[in-house]
C-alpha cells in the first residue's frame, strides 16, 4: 500500500463543508487568493514529499478562510536544527 499523502488538508477543511458551503468556497478560495481554479485544483494535489509548494501568504489566507489556528492547514511537521545549533556542530 504506497498511498501518498496531501502536503495540505485543504481537501480535509473542504470535506467538512455542507455542500452549499463547498460550492461557495470553490467558487471564493480561488478570487480571494487571486489565483486560477486550476492552480488551486494543484494546490490541493500536491504530496508530502513533492518539491512543489504553496506560496506562504496564500497558505496563510486559506487558514484565515477555513477559519483555523496557524499551522493547521499543514499535514507535517517541519523539523530542523537552529543556526546556534548548526554554529556548535550540533
Amino acid at each position: 500500500m504506497s498511498e501518498s499523502i496531501d502536503k495540505y488538508k485543504i481537501n480535509y477543511f473542504l470535506d467538512q463543508l455542507t455542500v452549499k458551503e463547498y460550492k461557495f468556497a470553490m467558487k471564493t478560495i480561488p478570487k480571494m487568493l487571486n489565483i486560477s481554479m486550476n492552480t488551486f485544483h494543484n494546490y490541493r494535489r500536491i504530496k508530502i514529499g513533492e518539491t512543489q509548494d504553496i506560496p506562504y501568504e496564500k497558505v496563510k489566507l486559506m487558514e484565515i478562510l477555513f477559519d483555523t489556528e496557524s499551522g493547521a492547514l499543514e499535514n507535517t511537521k517541519m523539523n530542523g536544527k537552529s543556526l546556534v545549533q548548526l554554529l556548535k556542530g550540533q
